[in-house]
Parts: structure tokens; C-alpha cells; sequence
């Protein structure tokens, strides 16, 4: 009985320290817890960008994994085709600005606008500001305009005639996003220049009725080239008058 006795006072003394210890690591653990979130609060406090830049990470980290994020709004930024004219060189900054007054539009779509032109300009050997001035023209720089004859977007591309353009970009629906469709608008007022051996009045008069002469083609051209001596002057720093 005595042992018995003995052995039940072990095993309580076992018991007791087991829980003591459990109840001092738990304690110390919470304390250090406690002490962590205290400094990050702190921390967090001092410099806030750390937080934007925690959120940021996360963020990314479960998209890049595909998990459901349905309590984030979908981050459209990067679809827009806008552009900050702040980045812009200032001869481009100024021509948006002044394409946005004249056609009532913002600035921000123009510069991406003018910025892709000047991409273009180099691949296709047309001047950027004639492209631009083709723009004007044809839409007002309004991307979902449609003629009665079915041309549609900035550069009044007909999808019927060059729909093959398009295929690279998904189909005849890409000639509403606006720089696909000032891509193929590009591309067809290039040929349509070639296939005048070179000469640009013709190529646009071309590009505007095919194989007719369209009527008015010659005043087409006229305000095509007019309106690329404006957006000539504004870049070099001219004033020119809005209507």
C-alpha cells in the first residue's frame, strides 16, 4: 500500500509540473506574441508604405496561385488605354492635350494614343503625326464609331474587308480596342500607299474609298493634311487655335 501510495504521489508531482510547464510556455509564448504584434503595430505606424507593400505581396502571392479572391475588386488598370502625360516627352504631352481640347476627349487616351503612333511610326515609315491626323479624321478619336458602310473604330477600319488583319488579335471584335485597331488601320493605309507606288495623296485617297474614287477624296486629303500641319505646329511649340 505504501508503494502504491508513493506511486500515486509521483505521478500527481509528474502531472503538476507538466502542467506548470505547459501553462509557463503558453504564458511566455502569448508574451512573445503579444510583444511581436506590438512592434509591428508600431512599425506600421512609423512607415505605412510597409503596409501598402505587405498588401501588395499578398496580394500578387494569391493571384499568381490562382486563388479566389472574391472580396478584391478586379484590377483594371492595366487593361486602360491611357497613358500619364507627366512620362510623356513634351512635344507628345503637348500634342494629346491639344487633340483632347479640339475633340472633346481626355488627354490621358490621347497620350497613349500619340505615344503608339510614334511606335508605329518607326515600323511603318509614316510620319506620326500623319497617322494621327488619319485618326481625326476618320473618328474624331471616338473608338466605337461606325460609318454607315460598316468601317468601325479610330481608323474607320471595314472588318468585312480585312478581317485576316485581325486574326492575330483574337478576331473582328479586337477593332474596337483602340490600339488594335490603329495597328490595322496602319497597316492597310501602308498598303494602300505601296499600291501607289509611294505616293501618299493617292494611298489616302486609296485607303478612304478603295478601288472608286470616293467622292470628296480629294477634301479628305486635304483635311488629313491639314490637320497634320496643326499637329505639327504643336509639337514644335506653336500655339494653335481650338475651334
Amino acid at each position: 500500500m505504501k508503494q502504491l501510495a508513493l506511486f500515486r504521489k509521483n505521478i500527481q508531482t509528474l502531472l503538476a509540473d507538466m502542467g506548470n510547464g505547459i501553462v509557463t510556455v503558453t504564458h511566455s509564448g502569448l508574451a512573445m506574441v503579444g510583444l511581436a504584434v506590438s512592434v509591428c503595430v508600431v512599425v506600421l505606424a512609423l512607415r505605412p508604405d510597409y503596409l501598402v507593400e505587405g498588401e501588395a505581396f499578398v496580394y500578387n502571392w494569391l493571384r499568381e496561385r490562382h486563388v479566389s479572391l472574391w472580396w478584391m475588386p478586379d484590377n483594371a488598370v492595366d487593361r486602360v488605354t491611357a497613358a500619364d502625360l507627366s512620362i510623356l516627352p513634351k512635344s507628345q504631352a503637348d500634342v494629346a492635350t491639344w487633340l483632347a481640347r479640339k475633340y472633346r476627349v481626355a488627354p490621358e487616351p490621347l497620350g497613349a494614343l500619340v505615344a503608339e503612333a510614334h511606335v508605329l511610326a518607326v515600323s511603318s515609315k509614316l510620319p506620326a503625326h500623319l497617322i494621327l491626323a488619319v485618326m481625326a479624321i476618320e473618328s474624331s478619336f471616338h473608338p466605337y464609331v461606325q460609318s454607315k458602310a460598316g468601317a468601325q473604330g479610330l481608323m474607320q477600319v471595314m472588318p468585312k474587308v480585312h478581317a485576316k488583319r485581325y486574326e492575330e488579335f483574337g478576331g473582328k471584335l479586337a477593332a474596337f480596342d483602340p490600339i488594335t485597331n490603329l495597328r490595322v488601320g496602319v497597316s492597310v493605309l501602308v498598303d494602300c500607299i505601296k499600291l501607289k507606288g509611294g505616293n501618299v495623296d493617292d494611298g489616302l485617297r486609296f485607303y478612304l474609298g478603295g478601288d472608286s474614287a470616293a467622292a470628296g477624296a480629294d477634301g479628305y486629303v486635304a483635311r488629313v493634311k491639314a490637320e497634320q500641319t496643326n499637329i505639327d505646329a504643336v509639337a514644335a511649340g506653336q500655339w494653335v487655335a481650338v475651334p
